[in-house]
Order: C-alpha cells, then structure tokens, then sequence
C-alpha cells in the first residue's frame, strides 16, 4: 500500500526535537530515544529524549505564559483549535500512516482515528465561546452571588501509546479553550504523532509557551519535580492504574488537581433474546479496537448459557477470517502489539486459562517471524480462577463465560475493581435500562460495541479513574468557580 519513500517523506514531517516556548530543542544532555516500529522490530527514528533539566524549563515556559494565554479572547482560543482540526482533518493520511509505523494499527483503523481526534478540536472549538458563570439575588435579599470560570492553569498531561493523536487531542483540546498552558509527556514508545500534532498547533498559530512537549524514557526524572512544582496546577494523566495511583500519590501533598483515565477489565453480556449476529458484530468492534489494546477493550465475555455455544462458533469463525498483516499492508486488520513485552503477557494469560481449562476456538499461539504479531483469540469454558478473567488483557484475545439469571449476569460483570465501560446486548429495552442503573462502571454500550464520542463525556467509577474527558464536562476539568458575593446594590 505504501511505499518507503512514503514512510521516509512522513517521518520527515516530524521534528526530532523537545518542544519548549516555541522551539524545537535537543535535550539538555543531548540523549535520543529510538521510536521502534513494532510490525519489524526496526528504529524508525531517533528523536530527542528529555532530561529533567528540560522538565522544569518545560513547566518555567507554561507558567510564564498563563496569565496571557488566559487573558486571550475566547474566540481567538476557538479559532486556532477550528484551524488545528482543519488542518489534521487535510493531513489525515499523514497522520494516519505515520500512526501505523510507530504504533502498528492498520491503516484504516488509524484514518479512524485521526476523525476521532481531530473531533476533539471542532467540539472544543465550539466550547471555548460558552463557558458561562451566573449572576443572582441571595435567597434573604441582602446581596448579590455572582459565580465565574477562570482557567485552572499550568496543566501536565501524560498520555498513554495506543492513542497517540487522540489521548492528546483529548486533553489538550478543551484545555486550550479554557486558557490554560501545558507541559505534554507523550508515551515514549509511541511519541512523533503528538509531535506532529504539536507541530500543526504551532503552524496554526498557537502562541510559545502554550504547549511545551517533552517526551523522555526517563519519565519519573522528569515528570516528578514537575508534578511537585507549585506552579502547576493540574494533572491528566491516561495508562494504567498501577501508575495512576503513583500519580495520585505524588499529587496529593499539594493537593493537585487531577483527572485519571485509568484501566479497565470490561464486561461484554450477551442474553438469551439477543440477536447473536448483531451480538457478534458487536463483540468484533468491542473487542478488535486497536487490536484490544485499548482500555475501553470487551475483556470478558458472559453469555447466557442457552446461546453461549452458538456466540461463541459464529465469534470465532469471524476472528479467524481476520488478516494479521503490518497496518500499511491492503487489506490489514490486525497490526502487531506494541512490544515483546505485551506480546508475552497476553500469551502468558492464553496459557494460564488453557492450562485451567479453557477451549481454544481460534487463535491462541505465537506466530512465527519478524514482529510482534499474536492472533485474534477466542477461549471458551474459561475457569473461573483464570487470570485472564481478572487482568486487563490488552490484545486480541476474547475469554467466554456463562451465567443463567440476569442477577448473576450483573453479579460477574461487576466483581472486579475496574468500572470504566460495560456492553450489553438484549432486545429487552426494561433490561438494558435495568443495567444502566446497576452496572458499575460510567460509561455503558447498549447493544453498541463502540461508543466514544467527543461529545459524551468518557470516563470511569472505582478504580477506572477521576474525572471526564469530553462532552459538556471536559471543559469543566480545566476551570476553577468563583464566587463572589457583591452587597444589595439596591440599598443606597
């Protein structure tokens, strides 16, 4: 589909260098990072890879620009985030194969991924002219409450691999049309698409200092002092709860502002009235996006028992026709995942359930070759005490169980201590509104198996994390309220 001087003349389009107050910059002690292509194994490019002298000249940039950056127009805000979607809408192919080098989704999957993100700008655009405050009489009459929004201010957002454009339009979008400034660490396995990015905010105009990126392999060197300077005043941050309760720790003696989009172990149920064709079209997309690693990713599949044997033939026979090919080649559906290391820890979990157990339907061995390729899975009879039930499994592997009642439908789906996104396919509209209200997580698929949208508000309960991301609430992540009480101007 491409050919090398395409992927030459993409990477080219990147810079190599640290983004600090409107210069790309090496890093202070001159060390690179090599971005890997995971489909060969092979060093696309190296790029610089940020010190922690470069951190604090990163967050000295984003303080020393907040209060004229917050003082700008609304509009001014909103124009530059419409020219920014513009502009990644244009370079879409770009973006999108240099999202398949470093990153290994296919292609196709990618361009969908470039709307996904870009979107994030247009809604945020629209945002940035209606951030409202309010103004009253006090219930005695005796004075006036008036109530405004003002930016929150210098913001550290770390984003995770596997969405290298939209995690970063995510976060940083509705921050721009809040006024405030950044400091971005992007994933250091997957950083020239935020980069790129970057580079298009800078040629649509956005003023130094705004955003400052430092993308390093020494990230706690780095991100720490920052997160401990008492100039910064918000942290966002998307990867793993492991980490994101490191995060929450580390920000708690200031008390620091944060928002957490963290991880997930999804349930997916499929009841007996369900029609299984559209159950299965379901179970590919909730399972298949991004090759499963995804956070929002079906883990466990609980089936009614009646129709379990039959989801579970006709599931399979649809991964098994899937091509695993890198994500340039035609006619690809399955990239690699990002790392031998993930690679490892998805098959470690296949092995654990087999060895317990569980049927292979499809799948369920390492591929031979260059790459860091594993197939699309399917697992039925899975014990109960199979890791793979429990872990977040972040790859193309799909592990079915059985249940017998809707309360111990709703029972398994939420005995886990993630409760980011649930699916459920029924034809029973009473059921599916009975789930809503007793799944626990805060974001749930009704016979959908994708739902993200930038304009509905993306999130997680228990330990998927604080705060949202999108729709009419993720502007609000990045204001402060203010209350100001004004005596009776009617008492002379």
């Amino acid at each position: 589909m491409f050919s090398a001087a395409d992927e030459k003349r993409v990477l080219d389009l990147v810079p190599r260098g640290i983004y600090i107050n409107g210069a790309w910059k090496d890093a202070a002690d001159k060390k690179t990072l090599d971005v890997i292509d995971p489909a060969t194994g092979k060093t696309l490019v190296a790029i610089a890879d940020a010190a922690p002298a470069d951190g604090l000249a990163a967050i000295d940039a984003a303080a020393a620009a907040q209060e004229s950056w917050a003082k700008t127009a609304p509009r001014e805000r909103a124009e530059i985030l419409r020219a920014a979607f513009e502009k990644v809408t244009a370079m879409a192919d770009d973006f999108a194969l240099l999202m398949s080098l470093e990153m290994g989704k296919p292609f196709a999957e990618a361009k969908g991924e470039v709307a996904y993100g870009a979107e994030f700008l247009r809604w945020f655009s629209e945002e940035a002219v209606r951030v409202t405050g309010r103004y009253g009489t006090a219930p005695d009459g005796k004075n006036r409450i008036m109530v405004l929004k003002r930016p929150v201010g210098p913001s550290l957002f770390i984003t995770p691999w596997n969405f290298p454009l939209a995690m970063a339009t995510r976060k940083m979008a509705p921050a721009i049309a809040a006024g405030c400034t950044m400091v971005l660490k992007p994933a250091a396995l997957t950083p020239l698409t935020s980069m790129l990015f970057v580079k298009v905010l800078e040629d649509v105009g956005l003023p130094k200092g705004v955003i400052n990126v430092i993308q390093t392999t020494r990230a706690g060197d780095v991100t720490g002092p920052i997160i401990k300077d008492e100039r910064l005043r918000k942290l966002s941050f998307t990867g793993s709860t492991g980490v994101g309760r490191r995060l929450i720790a580390d920000s708690a003696d200031r008390v620091l502002r944060t928002s957490m989009e963290l991880g997930g172990n999804a349930p997916f149920l499929v009841f007996e009235d369900a029609d299984l064709d559209k159950a299965v079209e379901g179970a590919m997309a909730a399972k298949l996006r991004n090759m499963g690693e995804a956070c929002t990713a079906a883990n466990r599949f609980i089936v009614h028992e009646s129709v379990a044997a039959q989801f579970s033939k006709k599931f399979a026979e649809k991964m098994s026709a899937l091509k695993v090919a890198r994500g340039t080649e035609d006619g690809a559906n399955i990239g690699p995942l990002i790392d031998e290391k993930s690679r490892a820890g998805v098959h470690a979990l296949v092995a654990d359930a087999v060895s317990k157990g569980a049927k292979v339907l499809t799948g369920g061995a390492i591929p031979s070759g260059e790459g860091y390729f594993y197939p699309p899975t399917v697992l039925a009879d899975v014990p109960a005490n199979a890791e793979i039930l429990k872990e977040e499994i972040f790859g193309p592997v799909a592990p079915v169980i059985t249940f017998k009642t809707e309360d111990e439908a709703v029972k398994l789906a939420n005995s886990t201590e993630y409760g980011l996104i649930a699916y459920a396919f029924t034809q029973n509209l009473n059921r599916g509104l009975r789930l809503a209200e007793r799944l626990e997580v805060g974001m749930f698929g009704l016979n959908a198996g994708v739902i993200s949208n930038p304009a509905a508000p993306f999130g997680g309960v228990k330990a998927s994390g604080l705060g949202r991301e999108g729709g009419l609430e993720g502007i609000e992540e990045y204001l402060e309220t203010v209350y100001v009480g004004i005596a009776d101007p009617m008492v002379s």
